[in-house]
Protein backbone atom coordinates (compact mmCIF):
# COMPACT_ATOMS: atom_id res chain seq x y z
CA UNK A 1 0.00 0.00 0.00
CA UNK A 2 1.32 3.30 -0.92
CA UNK A 3 0.99 6.28 1.76
CA UNK A 4 -0.89 9.52 0.67
CA UNK A 5 2.23 11.86 -0.52
CA UNK A 6 3.55 8.96 -2.48
CA UNK A 7 0.01 8.42 -4.08
CA UNK A 8 -0.28 12.34 -4.50
CA UNK A 9 3.41 11.99 -6.19
CA UNK A 10 2.80 9.06 -8.66
CA UNK A 11 -0.42 10.62 -9.76
CA UNK A 12 1.01 14.32 -10.37
CA UNK A 13 3.77 12.45 -12.33
CA UNK A 14 1.17 10.33 -14.80
CA UNK A 15 -1.35 13.36 -15.06
CA UNK A 16 1.51 15.34 -16.28
CA UNK A 17 3.28 13.15 -18.64
CA UNK A 18 -0.66 12.55 -19.84
CA UNK A 19 -0.72 16.14 -20.49
CA UNK A 20 2.69 17.46 -21.98
CA UNK A 21 4.43 14.39 -22.65
CA UNK A 22 7.42 14.46 -20.18
CA UNK A 23 8.10 14.31 -16.10
CA UNK A 24 7.49 17.67 -14.29
CA UNK A 25 10.68 18.70 -12.24
CA UNK A 26 11.28 18.13 -9.16
CA UNK A 27 10.66 21.65 -8.58
CA UNK A 28 7.31 21.69 -9.96
CA UNK A 29 6.82 18.15 -7.70
CA UNK A 30 7.84 20.22 -4.24
CA UNK A 31 5.94 22.79 -5.39
CA UNK A 32 2.76 20.04 -6.13
CA UNK A 33 2.94 18.44 -2.55
CA UNK A 34 3.60 21.50 -0.53
CA UNK A 35 6.96 20.28 0.58
CA UNK A 36 9.51 22.67 1.77
CA UNK A 37 12.73 20.83 -0.58
CA UNK A 38 13.42 18.86 -2.93
CA UNK A 39 15.21 16.42 -0.60
CA UNK A 40 11.93 14.98 0.16
CA UNK A 41 10.72 14.38 -3.06
CA UNK A 42 13.84 12.31 -3.58
CA UNK A 43 12.71 10.21 -0.65
CA UNK A 44 9.56 9.71 -2.60
CA UNK A 45 10.39 9.05 -5.46
CA UNK A 46 13.10 6.31 -4.29
CA UNK A 47 10.05 4.64 -2.35
CA UNK A 48 7.99 4.50 -5.39
CA UNK A 49 11.19 3.13 -7.66
CA UNK A 50 11.88 0.54 -4.73
CA UNK A 51 8.02 -0.77 -5.14
CA UNK A 52 8.29 -1.18 -8.98
CA UNK A 53 6.17 1.86 -9.82
CA UNK A 54 8.98 4.01 -11.24
CA UNK A 55 12.02 4.21 -13.18
CA UNK A 56 14.63 6.44 -13.20
CA UNK A 57 16.78 5.77 -16.49
CA UNK A 58 20.49 7.04 -16.57
CA UNK A 59 21.93 10.14 -18.65
CA UNK A 60 18.49 11.82 -19.51
CA UNK A 61 16.93 14.87 -17.66
CA UNK A 62 13.93 14.66 -16.09
CA UNK A 63 14.56 10.93 -16.50
CA UNK A 64 12.07 9.58 -14.73
CA UNK A 65 9.46 6.50 -16.53
CA UNK A 66 5.83 5.66 -15.24
CA UNK A 67 5.89 1.50 -14.89
CA UNK A 68 2.81 0.57 -13.68
CA UNK A 69 -0.29 2.13 -11.75
CA UNK A 70 -1.56 0.62 -8.38
CA UNK A 71 -5.38 -0.89 -9.13
CA UNK A 72 -6.70 2.40 -7.19
CA UNK A 73 -5.45 4.44 -9.74
CA UNK A 74 -7.06 2.08 -12.38
CA UNK A 75 -10.50 1.94 -10.71
CA UNK A 76 -10.20 5.57 -10.14
CA UNK A 77 -8.39 8.18 -7.90
CA UNK A 78 -11.15 9.04 -5.28
CA UNK A 79 -10.66 4.94 -4.37
CA UNK A 80 -6.91 5.30 -3.65
CA UNK A 81 -7.26 8.36 -1.65
CA UNK A 82 -9.54 7.10 0.52
CA UNK A 83 -8.11 4.08 0.96
CA UNK A 84 -4.45 6.01 1.89
CA UNK A 85 -6.68 8.07 4.67
CA UNK A 86 -8.02 5.24 5.95
CA UNK A 87 -4.88 3.38 6.45
CA UNK A 88 -4.50 2.76 10.45
CA UNK A 89 -1.78 4.26 12.00
CA UNK A 90 1.22 1.74 13.50
CA UNK A 91 0.60 -0.04 16.33
CA UNK A 92 3.12 1.40 18.73
CA UNK A 93 4.57 -0.79 21.69
CA UNK A 94 4.04 1.10 24.99
CA UNK A 95 6.50 -0.87 28.00
CA UNK A 96 5.33 -1.01 31.27
CA UNK A 97 6.80 0.99 33.87
CA UNK A 98 7.75 -0.58 37.17
CA UNK A 99 7.51 2.13 39.98
CA UNK A 100 7.94 0.71 43.97
CA UNK A 101 7.05 -2.36 43.20
CA UNK A 102 3.73 -1.25 41.03
CA UNK A 103 3.17 -1.87 37.71
CA UNK A 104 1.47 0.16 35.86
CA UNK A 105 1.23 1.79 32.12
CA UNK A 106 2.24 5.51 31.51
CA UNK A 107 -0.15 7.92 30.30
CA UNK A 108 -0.48 7.62 26.79
CA UNK A 109 1.76 10.06 25.15
CA UNK A 110 2.34 11.32 21.75
CA UNK A 111 5.52 10.38 20.87
CA UNK A 112 8.17 13.32 20.23
CA UNK A 113 8.08 13.86 15.54
CA UNK A 114 11.33 12.69 14.42
CA UNK A 115 13.04 15.35 12.27
CA UNK A 116 11.26 15.33 8.52
CA UNK A 117 13.58 14.22 5.83
CA UNK A 118 12.11 17.26 4.19
CA UNK A 119 13.78 19.55 6.94
CA UNK A 120 17.31 18.30 6.90
CA UNK A 121 19.81 21.18 6.19
CA UNK A 122 23.07 20.60 4.88
CA UNK A 123 26.21 22.73 4.65
CA UNK A 124 27.51 24.31 1.20
CA UNK A 125 31.09 23.53 1.53
CA UNK A 126 32.98 25.17 -1.81
CA UNK A 127 34.57 22.65 -4.27
CA UNK A 128 37.93 24.51 -4.70
CA UNK A 129 39.23 22.65 -7.41
CA UNK A 130 41.16 19.25 -7.98
CA UNK A 131 44.13 17.95 -5.86
CA UNK A 132 46.79 15.45 -6.74
CA UNK A 133 47.18 11.87 -5.43
CA UNK A 134 49.72 11.26 -7.93
CA UNK A 135 52.16 13.74 -9.10
CA UNK A 136 51.81 16.91 -7.48
CA UNK A 137 49.40 19.62 -9.94
CA UNK A 138 49.29 23.09 -9.74
CA UNK A 139 47.73 24.72 -6.63
CA UNK A 140 44.46 24.46 -5.28
CA UNK A 141 42.53 26.50 -7.93
CA UNK A 142 39.66 29.11 -7.20
CA UNK A 143 36.27 27.65 -6.48
CA UNK A 144 34.14 25.67 -8.72
CA UNK A 145 30.82 24.94 -7.40
CA UNK A 146 29.26 24.11 -4.02
CA UNK A 147 28.62 20.78 -2.48
CA UNK A 148 25.88 20.31 0.60
CA UNK A 149 27.25 18.19 3.01
CA UNK A 150 25.49 16.92 6.33
CA UNK A 151 27.08 18.61 9.42
CA UNK A 152 27.47 14.83 10.49
CA UNK A 153 30.06 14.46 8.14
CA UNK A 154 31.92 17.53 9.71
CA UNK A 155 34.26 18.50 11.68
CA UNK A 156 34.40 21.42 13.91
CA UNK A 157 35.51 24.62 11.78
CA UNK A 158 35.98 25.61 7.88
CA UNK A 159 35.56 23.29 5.08
CA UNK A 160 36.46 22.76 1.80
CA UNK A 161 36.37 20.43 -1.01
CA UNK A 162 38.96 19.22 -3.91
CA UNK A 163 38.15 16.51 -6.40
CA UNK A 164 40.91 14.01 -6.73
CA UNK A 165 43.26 13.20 -9.69
CA UNK A 166 45.60 10.15 -9.36
CA UNK A 167 45.48 6.79 -7.45
CA UNK A 168 48.50 7.22 -4.85
CA UNK A 169 46.19 6.80 -2.19
CA UNK A 170 44.17 3.92 -2.97
CA UNK A 171 45.23 1.87 -0.35
CA UNK A 172 43.58 4.88 1.87
CA UNK A 173 40.32 4.34 0.60
CA UNK A 174 40.37 7.28 -1.72
CA UNK A 175 39.83 7.05 -5.54
CA UNK A 176 40.45 8.67 -8.66
CA UNK A 177 37.12 11.30 -9.36
CA UNK A 178 36.57 11.02 -5.19
CA UNK A 179 35.55 14.22 -3.25
CA UNK A 180 37.55 14.89 -0.52
CA UNK A 181 36.40 17.20 2.47
CA UNK A 182 38.68 19.03 4.09
CA UNK A 183 39.28 21.08 6.89
CA UNK A 184 41.22 24.19 7.07
CA UNK A 185 44.15 24.01 9.35
CA UNK A 186 47.87 24.76 9.08
CA UNK A 187 49.09 21.75 11.94
CA UNK A 188 48.61 18.42 11.77
CA UNK A 189 49.38 15.00 13.50
CA UNK A 190 51.64 12.37 12.52
CA UNK A 191 49.40 10.11 10.13
CA UNK A 192 46.98 12.24 9.06
CA UNK A 193 45.86 12.58 5.46
CA UNK A 194 46.63 16.20 4.62
CA UNK A 195 46.88 18.56 1.88
CA UNK A 196 50.09 19.96 1.26
CA UNK A 197 51.25 22.91 -0.45
CA UNK A 198 55.11 22.76 -1.38
CA UNK A 199 57.08 25.55 -2.57
CA UNK A 200 53.77 27.47 -2.67
CA UNK A 201 53.28 26.14 -6.21
CA UNK A 202 52.32 22.46 -5.82
CA UNK A 203 49.27 20.64 -3.94
CA UNK A 204 49.26 17.19 -3.07
CA UNK A 205 47.03 14.56 -1.03
CA UNK A 206 49.26 12.61 1.68
CA UNK A 207 49.78 11.11 4.59
CA UNK A 208 51.48 13.26 7.12
CA UNK A 209 54.81 11.80 8.67
CA UNK A 210 57.54 13.34 10.65
CA UNK A 211 61.38 12.11 10.57
CA UNK A 212 63.05 14.71 13.04
CA UNK A 213 62.76 18.10 11.21
CA UNK A 214 61.66 17.15 8.12
CA UNK A 215 58.58 16.29 6.99
CA UNK A 216 57.74 12.58 4.51
CA UNK A 217 54.68 13.09 2.25
CA UNK A 218 53.25 8.96 2.38
CA UNK A 219 51.45 7.80 -0.16
CA UNK A 220 48.84 4.77 0.08
CA UNK A 221 50.09 2.84 -2.80
CA UNK A 222 53.52 1.20 -3.06
CA UNK A 223 53.85 2.37 -6.54
CA UNK A 224 55.28 5.95 -5.34
CA UNK A 225 57.64 6.51 -3.24
CA UNK A 226 57.63 8.80 0.03
CA UNK A 227 58.78 12.40 -0.38
CA UNK A 228 61.12 13.50 2.55
CA UNK A 229 61.37 17.34 2.85
CA UNK A 230 62.41 20.51 4.84
CA UNK A 231 59.49 22.08 6.88
CA UNK A 232 60.28 24.86 5.16
CA UNK A 233 58.86 23.62 1.91
CA UNK A 234 55.85 22.45 2.94
CA UNK A 235 52.47 24.29 4.31
CA UNK A 236 49.56 22.27 5.85
CA UNK A 237 46.51 23.24 3.97
CA UNK A 238 43.87 21.13 6.17
CA UNK A 239 43.19 17.73 7.25
CA UNK A 240 41.06 14.95 5.51
CA UNK A 241 37.20 14.35 7.51
CA UNK A 242 35.19 13.62 4.38
CA UNK A 243 35.01 11.79 1.58
CA UNK A 244 32.25 11.90 -1.14
CA UNK A 245 32.12 9.16 -3.84
CA UNK A 246 29.52 9.12 -6.99
CA UNK A 247 28.64 6.51 -8.69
Amino acid sequence: MLTRKQLDLLRFIQQRMQECGVPPSFDEMKDALDLKSKSGIHRLITALEERGFLRRLPNRARAIEVIRLPDALGRGLEAAEAAAASAPEPRRFTPSVVEGGLSKQPAAAAPPAPRAYEEFRGVSIPVMGRIAAGTPIAAIQNQSHTVTMSPDFLAGGEHYALEVRGDSMVEAGILDGDLVVIRKQDTANTGDIIVALIDDEEATLKRLRRRGSSIALEAANPAYETRVLGPDRVRIQGRLVSLVRRY
